[in-house]
């Protein structure tokens, strides 16, 4: 498999046009909804776009789904994609059986990472998390996947939700504890360029380490019930603040007790 056409023009759909156009891969076409970013996306690509299904190019190998998880099984029925076709969602969360049983070749094409518009990443770092329907054309299917990427993994639909939901915790909840950071420092007067450093050094500790649990700092770890104190009378006026401070550092002292 080798010509693909991407479905969508959201943010993943702009970082598999950028892979796809530096891959041996080609992409024939985009299909977007939205007539200000599906251009943009093509170009990326270096192919055409349309949004009028009656356009959709029926000579695609793979039709890669790349739309919100809610769309997913709407765009897969809808479509005019050709039955003979390979077709495969992006969907972290999703199950396989989005796709209709009517395509013999359905998969997921899961590529774990945040992405965001105009942002460039190293798609041959990224793991994709793949699943097929039948086993007879797995081997084809990763075949077009290294392509893209150096880690390929194969997982069920309940390996992949857990595989999704690990990463919520570790992208979106870690990023918003970066934002209540940066507010923080702000009441203080102080810019967020002062904890970037410190962002930094953590997630380095916990990527070289055997486990994040092993390089985990902080009052919490050391049970210092007076510092934990002070911490949460200076957000008195942020009530929900204090819950998520108090359940963290109690999830934090409960699991350093278990090393």
């Amino acid at each position: 498999m080798k010509r693909i056409v991407i479905i969508g023009s959201g943010n993943l759909a702009e970082a598999l046009a950028r892979a796809v156009a530096v891959s041996d891969l080609e992409a024939v076409q985009v299909f977007a909804r939205n007539p200000e970013r599906g251009p943009v996306v093509a170009r990326l690509a270096g192919c055409g776009w349309t949004s009028d299904p009656e356009r959709l190019d029926p000579t695609a190998d793979l039709y890669l789904i790349a739309v919100s998880d809610r769309a997913v099984a709407s765009v897969a029925s809808t479509l005019p994609i050709p039955a003979q076709a390979a077709v495969a969602h992006t969907a972290g969360s999703v199950p396989l059986e989005a796709i209709p049983e009517r395509f013999e070749r359905r998969a997921v094409f899961y590529p774990m990472q945040t992405f965001t518009k105009g942002r460039t990443v190293d798609f041959t770092r990224i793991p994709i998390f793949l699943e097929t329907s039948s086993a007879a054309w797995r081997p084809e299917l990763e075949a077009l996947a290294r392509k893209l990427s150096r880690k390929v993994i194969w997982t069920d639909s309940a390996q992949r939700a857990k595989v999704h939901l690990a990463a919520v915790f570790a992208c979106n909840f870690a990023n918003c504890m970066y934002a209540i950071g940066e507010e923080v420092v702000r009441s203080a007067g102080l810019d967020f360029e002062v904890l970037k450093p410190l962002i930094a050094e953590t997630a380095a500790k916990a990527c070289d380490a055997r486990s994040p649990r092993d390089v985990q700092t902080g009052p919490a770890v050391r049970n210092d019930a007076p510092t934990m104190e002070r911490h949460l009378g200076l957000l008195d006026n942020a009530p929900n603040l204090q819950e998520i401070y108090q359940q963290i550092s109690k999830e934090i002292w409960k699991t350093s007790r278990k090393q």
